[in-house]
């Protein structure tokens, strides 16, 4: 038995005892009885939207389970195939690691008191200081040229 067929059953067992509803505890029973038969019908509903909610999420996982399968497909390398396939010798532009964009470029490295390891260009180092991004401490530096 549902909440609502429940409810439904107190409201017939209340209209079938001819309960005196002009009495205070009759005004109360009443009161009670169509409480709970509104709960009731809020309840339903709030089944009936949570099961749609449900279904609509299941639909939506499977198309985004359908969407995953098809990208997954596109790009399935195997880490030996990419290696077979990719000669770093050919292509002058491979680097290790991080690509600054010019070549000629150099990083330089400095480690903050805070244990920070901050990483910088020539135009950085020109300026004579950087701030660290992890304590914000102000690093200063000069550049000393060599007479060799």
């Amino acid at each position: 038995m549902t909440i609502s067929e429940k409810a439904a059953y107190l409201k017939g067992m209340m209209d079938g005892m001819a309960l005196n509803t002009d009495s205070n505890e009759g005004k109360m029973i009443a009161a009670i009885v169509d409480l709970l038969g509104d709960m009731g019908k809020r309840i339903t509903d709030i089944e009936d939207t949570t099961i749609a909610i449900s279904d609509e999420l299941d639909e939506i996982e499977e198309d985004l389970d359908a969407i995953e399968d098809f990208i997954m497909d596109e790009e399935d390398y195997d880490d030996e195939d990419f290696d077979d396939d990719f000669d770093d010798e050919d292509d002058e532009d491979y680097e290790e690691g991080f690509e600054f964009g010019d070549e000629d470029t150099t990083i330089y490295e400095v480690e903050c008191a805070c244990g920070e390891v901050i990483d910088f260009d020539e135009e950085t180092l020109e300026k004579g200081s950087i701030t660290c991004p992890k304590c914000g401490e102000t690093l200063e530096f000069s550049v000393e040229e060599d007479d060799e």
